[in-house]
């Protein structure tokens, strides 16, 4: 061949290659960075596990065909600064991606690097959940955030009703970020974070033994263990040390303790002790024959190298990592696009540096890959990998482990799919979602000390400074609670119930009686209710109401008294009169009554007079008889018997009439002769309201919000009372004299104020439920124990008893009902009466209607009744009246009918068989 034609063969490969490279042919190999520390728990498992990946990556002929994934790792040595100037390093080589780093701060400061570059990260273990997208849109976490862990640990908190935690962490990025997203998730939960303990990095066991001693000082004894792997043991040692290893003491562990004891291997742990009876989270991560294939994989090459250091869960998604970086250049390559880097002309070199900014590079294509990685979905090691809307992995899911002597058991799941369960994971995510109460569930665990019971989680805190006790410094009621006597200073009822409640509690509260008041005007309970919320006071004791509004900021105990709002007026007595007896009806009622008893015996006198020989006689007689019967019937004492089934039905029904008449004139009478009336018409809270007459209340106690927005009494005729002389001078003076008409009041106070004033009483009924209770700061411990002892002392009887003590007085007679007696009307008996009328007026007419019909029988046989003549003309008067009988015949006269009512029935019946036995006769 000669020199024109190789010549013109060259340029002809020249030009299919350059065609070639235009049409988007890919490299020979394509450069990846992998940021971590190379000496660390999770730094030992992920660097064999990413060269694992690599070689799998370049191995597999479907995957980046024709090019190489070369792989150019830097230890960023647990330093911020390093892991800065590593990164800057790699981005020196143009790499298309970085994998890591391990550490959540390096992750923050890079992440800023690579924003700028263009160069996507992701980080196997940089689990701070405020590394989001909206800061940093090139970071991408492709493990489990600890937004979820922490979920995962609130969920536990909330299984076994704890409401309190102390988080102790490291004070750093990572540590910092996932105590709030803990405290975010125990909010949710109605739990919160009592204490938080930072522990510096690097720290020495000293640093760690005073974080601790102060930790125990508090009352939580749940703990939160959230710190890097490498020196996180250490915090056990001394806890065990400071005998915070023993009953009574829970500790939740994050995943880092689970990558160490993972990464332990066969090795036995020097201070396993140390760590019996925690709670561990760990990743879950489903089995599967790729995972299986790995582990054994990574051993074997782990044993050749040396490698004493295990495998755990962050040396899976490290291996994951690659694959994801893989398979988007994979996309990215397949879809034409070129991997090419160009200058930032923003960054250059001042005069004389050295550190060489102008060498970094965009990558042109760096948005493109980012999208390709975000849309990554295919099963791994892990199981699926895939990110959701929030650049999260789907399906987050961790195991919750218990450490025993022996190791450590799994004792159930948590995901963000079912919450808490015993089954896997994979079962649930075929179910339809339940995160229902009764559906969360753990296997029974071994708490520190080798105890089965559930620890209570806190005790009374250990730092020396007492329970600071609000108490009020009322101006009255003495009785209740008062200062400047006693023990502690502070005196009365609520205070012994407190004290006694105090000894029932199975561990010591020293308590500091703080007085709230000068004791010439009422505090505002609302006040000090709200400087326990403020954490001026820790808990708050005396006469306080359990009222909604309170109740939604602070916690109170069980209620130790019955304190529902009743109304108090003043009472005179009444006046007594010649005339007294006729008080108990109205004149209405005893005109209705006295013309009801006269026309119940008219009716009965109509009803007996023709069968009842007690019942005829003359007409004075009969007159006097009807009156007699039917007023002698009041006393039960008429004479004369009944004997028609009509008049003894009416006789019935008017004696049940009677009875409750006399029933009720005797009870009224009484009442008027004994009782006391009310002095101004107030009769219970409907009557107050609709008046307009001034209210009293006490001054500092919730009754005037009460009445302001429950009844929309105007404030104006809302008059505050501080005193029991205030009491009742306002009642004695009464609205005309400037007082007022009634005061309302709890339950307790109206008792101590009667067993002094004794002419005022209760009046209607009580119109609110509530009960006194000890104020504490919400969510707190003690207040559920102190209920506890409340319902003991109730049990006990002593509650009754300390009540009895300080309420001894005798008090007046508070019962309403023999207040403001009234007169008996026809409104409380027209349905009585009326029922009585109709029955004697349905007595009448069935009695009229028989007697008519048998007067028209005893008309029609009175023809039978005429002699028999044999003559002519007693024949022809014999046809005629036959002839007669054949029209219709009217009846007789009114008089006729008169004179047949008048007689006696018997002797009717006589003659209507005379006449007709002589009829047959003559037919004979």
């Amino acid at each position: 061949m000669g020199a024109a034609q190789l010549m013109v063969l060259f340029l002809a490969v020249a030009a299919a290659a350059a065609t070639a490279a235009g049409a988007g042919a890919r490299p020979s190999e394509v450069a990846v960075g992998a940021l971590f520390t190379f000496d660390s728990t999770i730094g030992r498992a992920a660097r064999l596990a990413i060269e694992l990946a690599v070689d799998d990556v370049n191995a597999d002929r479907t995957v980046l065909a024709g090019t190489k994934m070369n792989l150019i790792s830097g230890d960023t040595n647990c330093s911020g600064f390093l892991g800065t100037v590593e990164a800057l390093q790699l981005m020196e080589k143009n790499v298309v991606a970085v994998i890591g780093p391990q550490s959540s701060g390096i992750g923050h400061v890079i992440s800023h690097v690579v924003n700028e570059l263009h160069v996507p990260l992701l980080s196997f273990a940089a689990t701070d959940p405020t590394l989001a997208a909206s800061e940093y849109p090139y970071f991408l976490r492709t493990t489990i955030s600890d937004y979820f862990q922490m979920h995962a640990v609130a969920s536990i908190v909330d299984y076994y009703q704890w409401k309190q935690v102390t988080a102790i962490f490291v004070d750093d990025d990572y540590g910092r970020g996932g105590v709030s997203a803990l405290g975010d998730a125990l909010a949710e939960k109605r739990a919160r974070i009592s204490y938080k303990a930072a522990i510096p990095p690097n720290s020495d066991t000293d640093a760690i033994n005073d974080v601790l001693v102060r930790v125990n000082m508090m009352e939580s004894r749940i703990m939160v263990v959230h710190v890097n792997p490498d020196t996180g043991l250490n915090i056990f040692s001394v806890a065990n040390k400071l005998h915070m290893m023993a009953s009574g003491y829970v500790w939740i562990v994050t995943d880092w303790l689970a990558a160490v004891l993972d990464s332990s291997g066969s090795r036995d742990l020097k201070d396993m002790s140390d760590i019996q009876g925690l709670i561990i989270l760990r990743p879950y991560i489903p089995e599967s024959d790729t995972k299986k294939k790995f582990i054994s994989k990574w051993s074997d090459v782990a044993r050749n190298k040396s490698i004493t250091s295990g495998l755990n869960s962050y040396g899976f998604y490290a291996y994951d990592s690659v694959w994801v970086v893989a398979r988007a250049i994979d996309h990215f390559l397949s879809s034409g696009q070129q991997i090419n880097f160009s200058k930032d002309p923003r960054l250059r070199d001042s005069n004389g540096s050295s550190l060489h900014l102008s060498t970094l590079n965009i990558f042109d294509g760096g948005e493109l890959m980012l999208q390709q990685l975000l849309l990554t979905n295919f099963t791994g090691l892990t199981g699926p990998v895939q990110f959701d809307s929030d650049r999260n992995l789907i399906r987050p899911s961790y195991e919750i482990l218990n450490v025993g002597s022996s190791g450590s058991r799994l004792i159930g799941y948590w995901s963000n799919y079912s919450g808490l369960s015993v089954d896997d994971p994979e079962i649930l995510y075929q179910k339809p979602p339940n995160t229902s109460t009764s559906a969360q569930r753990l296997h029974d665990v071994v708490w520190p000390g080798d105890s089965t019971a559930t620890p209570k989680g806190w005790v009374f805190p250990n730092n020396g400074q007492p329970l600071r006790v609000g108490v009020p410094n009322k101006a009255s009621f003495k009785q209740l609670v008062s200062a400047g006597t006693g023990p502690d200073n502070v005196s009365g009822y609520c205070i012994d119930v407190f004290n006694a409640a105090i000894k029932l509690l199975p561990y010591p509260v020293p308590c500091q009686f703080i007085i709230i008041g000068d004791g010439k005007k009422n505090p505002k309970n609302g006040d000090i209710v709200n400087m326990v919320v403020a954490n001026s006071l820790d808990a708050a004791v005396g006469d306080f109401a359990i009222v909604p509004n309170k109740s939604k900021i602070a916690e109170f105990t069980q209620p130790f008294i019955e304190s529902g709002l009743v109304i108090v007026a003043p009472v005179k007595q009444a006046s007594s009169s010649a005339w007294a007896f006729l008080k108990p009806f109205t004149l209405e009622m005893w005109c209705v009554t006295g013309a009801l008893f006269i026309f119940v015996g008219v009716v009965v006198w109509v009803l007996e007079h023709r069968t009842n020989e007690e019942f005829r006689g003359s007409p004075r007689q009969q007159v006097l008889t009807i009156f007699w019967f039917s007023f002698s019937t009041m006393f039960f004492s008429h004479r004369e018997n009944t004997v028609s089934a009509l008049g003894r039905f009416v006789l019935i029904i008017w004696l049940f009439v009677v009875l409750i008449i006399n029933s009720s004139y005797t009870a009224s009478l009484t009442s008027i002769l004994t009782v006391q009336q009310l002095a101004t018409g107030i009769t219970g809270i409907d009557s107050l309201i609709s008046s307009a007459l001034p209210i009293g209340y006490q001054s500092g106690k919730f009754t005037k919000n009460y009445l302001i927005q429950e009844f929309n009494i105007p404030e104006s005729r809302l008059v505050a009372l501080n005193t029991m002389q205030e009491y009742a001078d306002a009642l004695n003076r009464g609205p005309k004299g400037g007082g007022v008409a009634a005061i309302v009041d709890e339950i307790p106070y109206v008792e101590i104020f009667l067993s002094y004033y004794c002419n005022f009483r209760i009046v209607g009924q009580e119109f609110t439920k509530e009960g006194w209770g000890f104020a504490f700061q919400r969510d707190s411990p003690l207040a559920e124990d102190l209920s506890t002892a409340i319902l003991q002392l109730s049990e006990s009887g002593q509650l009754q008893r300390i009540h009895d003590e300080w309420f001894a007085r005798s008090s007046c007679s508070s019962d309403d009902s023999d207040v403001g007696a009234t007169r008996l009307g026809l409104g409380s008996f027209w349905g009585l009466f009326l029922m009585c009328a109709l029955i004697c007026v349905f007595a009448l007419v069935v009695f009229f209607i028989r007697i008519c019909w048998q007067y028209s029988q005893y008309s029609k046989s009175q023809a039978a009744d005429e002699p028999v003549v044999a003559d002519a003309a007693a024949i022809a008067a014999a046809a005629a009246a036959v002839e007669r009988q054949r029209r219709p015949k009217r009846l007789g006269s009114f008089k006729d009918l008169i004179q047949f009512v008048d007689k006696k029935e018997e002797e009717v019946r006589r003659t209507m068989k005379r006449r007709s036995s002589d009829k047959d006769n003559q037919a004979a």
